[in-house]
């Protein structure tokens, strides 16, 4: 199973651009920028550095390698890394989740941030052949003034390959139906509405995603199986569900896999989709989820293939690439018998 993972056609959906950055691109980041924080410098002690005590520790650590992003420069070397390591698990496409004001405040300039990002974005698909769509997202935790300044920058220069708009950060004390303007505004020019709900609230968080942000996908839903109106609603309106198995486990969310809610979104039939988050930070990959995924719903090659093709399908990638990408998997996983 681990050899046709490998070798598996992917897409993913839920996965941050930060959190993504290899313990190679953090530690070269920590050694440019040396004495700018205490984020180790040495790729090996970065797997004790993020040890999370909760999900509120995560961000803390999170934010921690934010702050190592300093130039336009550090953007598209990280950027371009990211999609080398993507390249590496045999992903074709990703929608890869950008936090622009985070960036932004720390001095880096909108119009270089989203230059940076494009550069790297052309340079993977002419070097690995990734296509990669960007996601920005609203850090929740920063409030309205982020809100604003991030549908701001799109409404400024709005990237050729942006396709969703998000929120994401912690949700305890962060409402979702506060931000309804702004998804308002992001949908007007076009744009996907993907925020995370119910990862670490109730479901009625997922209810709020739905009603006031118009939510096509929703990032995490691990609280959303506590409702069965809730799953029905999902169901019957096909909106998929971000599953990230092992970040839910690290952040606390959920107590370990045995007890993850993924069984019963499969058993009640909802659409699924498997995602690292932050990968490294979590000490996955998304070959990896495959087989955490794999093992959870008890499926052979081809339920796996299923569940490629199922990302694809969820994607917002335009029909006749989901048509190639989707053969493209149906032929791997043909030859694999």
């Amino acid at each position: 199973m681990r050899d046709f993972i490998q070798g598996l056609p992917k897409a993913e959906l839920h996965v941050h651009h930060v959190g993504s950055a290899s313990p190679r691109v953090v530690a070269g980041l920590a050694a440019r920028h040396e004495g700018a924080t205490d984020v180790p410098a040495d790729p090996e002690r970065l797997a004790e550095y993020f040890t999370f005590t909760d999900f509120r520790h995560f961000i803390e650590l999170y934010l921690n390698v934010v702050d190592l992003i300093r130039t336009p420069e550090d953007i598209r070397d990280l950027t371009y890394g990211v999609a080398q390591d993507m390249a590496a698990q045999n992903i074709r496409y990703a929608e890869l989740t950008c936090t622009p004001r985070s960036h932004i405040r720390r001095g880096i300039d909108g119009m270089a941030y989203l230059e940076a990002i494009e550069d790297a974005r052309q340079s993977a698909l002419r070097d690995f052949g990734l296509t990669l769509k960007w996601i920005f997202d609203i850090p929740g935790e920063a409030g309205l003034e982020a809100a604003e300044e991030t549908i701001a920058l799109i409404e400024t220069r709005q990237p050729e390959a942006l396709v969703g708009f998000g929120l994401g950060g912690p949700e305890i004390g962060v409402p979702r139906p506060q931000f309804a303007p702004y998804f308002e505004r992001a949908l007007a020019l076009g744009l996907h509405s993907v925020p995370h709900a119910g990862e670490s609230t109730g479901p009625e968080t997922v209810w709020d995603a739905l009603r006031h942000l118009k939510a096509e996908r929703i990032g995490h839903g691990t609280s959303l199986v506590q409702d069965p109106e809730l799953i029905d609603y999902l169901g019957e309106h096909r909106i998929p569900i971000e599953v990230c198995p092992t970040s839910n486990i690290a952040t606390g969310v959920v107590a370990d896999l045995d007890q993850h809610p993924v069984r019963r979104m499969a058993e009640a039939g909802l659409s699924i989709t498997v995602n690292s988050d932050d990968p490294p930070m979590f000490g996955t990959d998304l070959n990896t989820e495959y087989e955490v995924a794999a093992k959870l719903l008890a499926l052979d090659e081809q339920g796996v293939a299923d569940l490629a093709k199922n990302a694809v399908r969820s994607s917002f990638l335009d029909a006749a690439a989901k048509h190639r990408l989707a053969a493209e998997i149906d032929a791997y996983a043909a030859q694999a018998r």
